[in-house]
């Protein structure tokens, strides 16, 4: 009860962030400082304080919409492996390159995935084309250093200093890319690439213990635990949930269990010929009562595959799917013609915007679905899907991997 008598809603929220080598607190200084501008805006209340427990993670004490809440709300982490998986060097990245456009070009996926939607697929391709055009200026200054070594005498006079030459600009470019995200990408795609869609063993293991932690919070009294995954969290949050059910660790009695895919990338692993895990998990969890799914994208966002239901686009939607209700969250509409202008080809950006403030917001506010009075299922009861929505089926992999097989 809070000191004026009341009712305060009580949520577990566990984010579950996408393909990001970034450390968590991260998440929580975003979230510190665009709850605040939410709030504002809204005419809201929220104040975050710290948080023990073995994940990193805040509370947020709100009053939102009449209602007091508090929310506690965990990063699961696997910044580790994605830090891991980035750590090759130059050449090693060039043959991650040419595997990654083997895999997708030679199973037909490329083709398929620019059926759906184009921004993300030309996202995927930028990488290739500028690490390419930075091998390409590499060859070039090589080329020319010998020519000149051949004008004092020999090619051979140039050829090593050419070669160190070249090597030293692949460096300077690799250690730019901070601003951009050539290898950054290249290391993505290239991540569920070199498995063929399979899970990486190393990510299987920490999803089980991911799995284990909702659990947990499942037997706790909450009014609710909530899963927001976001871009490649989305599709790691799709098989850690489904395991959740199948093993039967939902209480009939316990708290509502919501799910909130944002800005999802679902395809780009399902398309490939290994993802059987992932195709079956996505048809299980489409079907089930146990839980409420909301899937969140917007066509603004180039790195998404936006209003693409995930579960009928990867080819295995059952005849008796009720999830996902797919809703867009509409950037034209919900941030103003300057907010839009400011975020202008800012494309990772606004592949965060699910998790920022809107300057006109509308149906989706991530503060209020994180720390607000109402459950997910409650708070989007009225609501229909997207009349724009994707549900083409044009992936050329529909295999499903058997129950109680991973």
């Amino acid at each position: 009860m809070s000191e004026q008598g009341k009712e305060v809603t009580r949520r577990r929220v566990f984010y579950i962030p996408g393909y990001d080598p970034i450390p968590p607190r991260r998440y929580r200084e975003l979230y510190r400082k665009e709850g605040a501008a939410q709030a504002e805006i809204s005419g809201y209340a929220l104040s975050l304080a710290p948080k023990k427990g073995r994940n990193f993670g805040w509370s947020v004490a709100g009053e939102i919409e009449g209602a007091q809440t508090h929310s506690d709300i965990d990063v699961l982490v696997w910044s580790d492996i994605v830090q891991q998986s980035m750590e090759a060097g130059i050449f090693r990245t060039y043959l991650i390159l040419a595997r990654t456009a083997w895999t997708y070009i030679s199973t037909g996926a490329l083709f398929r995935l620019m059926k759906l939607r184009r921004g993300p697929v030309i996202a995927a391709l930028y990488p290739i084309g500028v690490l390419l055009a930075q091998l390409l200026i590499a060859i070039l200054v090589l080329a020319l250093v010998t020519w000149i070594g051949s004008l004092l005498g020999s090619a051979w006079v140039g050829l090593v200093p050419g070669l160190l030459v070249a090597y030293l600009l692949l460096r300077w470019f690799k250690a730019r890319d901070g601003k951009i995200f050539a290898y950054y990408l290249m290391h993505d795609y290239g991540f569920s690439a070199r498995w063929r869609g399979a899970d990486p063993p190393a990510l299987r293991a920490r999803m089980e213990e991911f799995r284990s932690e909702i659990a947990e919070a499942l037997r706790e009294e909450w009014d609710e635990v909530l899963v927001v995954g976001h871009s490649s969290g989305a599709h790691l949050g799709i098989q850690i949930l489904a395991d959740l059910i199948r093993r039967g660790e939902v209480p009939e009695r316990g708290p509502v269990l919501s799910f909130l895919s944002l800005g999802h990338v679902v395809p780009m692993v399902s398309y490939l010929p290994e993802a059987k895990v992932l195709r079956r998990d996505l048809a299980y969890l489409s079907t089930r009562d146990e839980l409420f799914w909301l899937d969140v994208t917007a066509p603004g966002d180039p790195c998404s595959f936006a209003l693409c239901d995930p579960i009928k686009v990867s080819g295995v939607a059952p005849a008796d799917q009720k999830w996902p209700l797919v809703i867009s969250a509409a950037f034209t509409q919900t941030l103003s013609p300057e907010k839009q202008a400011s975020l202008k080809r800012r494309f990772f950006r606004l592949h965060f915007q699910y998790l920022c403030a809107f300057d006109r917001p509308a149906e989706y506010d991530y503060f209020k679905i994180t720390a607000g009075g109402e459950t997910l299922a409650a708070r989007f009861a009225g609501a229909v899907p997207s009349p724009s929505r994707i549900d083409t089926p044009a992936n050329r992999f529909t295999e499903m991997a058997e129950e109680g097989k991973l």
